[in-house]
This record gives C-alpha cells, structure tokens and sequence, in this order.
C-alpha cells in the first residue's frame, strides 16, 4: 500500500468523529467533505482531525 495515513473526519456543528479514510502522506491540506452525520441526523461539512 506504501506511504498511506488513517485519517478521522469530524462533524463541524457536533465534534463527533464519525469517519475514517487512508490517504497518502504526500497530500497537502486538511480534507472537507459534506458528509451525514447521524448524531445530528443531517448533512454538515466533515473536517480532518487527528
């Protein structure tokens, strides 16, 4: 697989880390993607956390 990282994703109105991806290392930037969130029972934009 080579140089890949686990990432979590968090919910930006609720904190809650609801999903975790394997990226490249190399990647520049956080990643945000609108995402449902089933604690908040909607779709809210998803930030990369560690």
């Amino acid at each position: 697989m080579g140089d890949r990282v686990i990432i979590t994703m968090a919910c930006t109105e609720c904190k809650n880390r609801n999903y975790y991806f394997a990226r490249g290392k190399k990647q520049e930037g956080k990643l945000e993607i609108k995402k449902f969130c089933r604690t908040c029972g909607k779709h809210s934009l998803h930030k990369e956390t560690k």
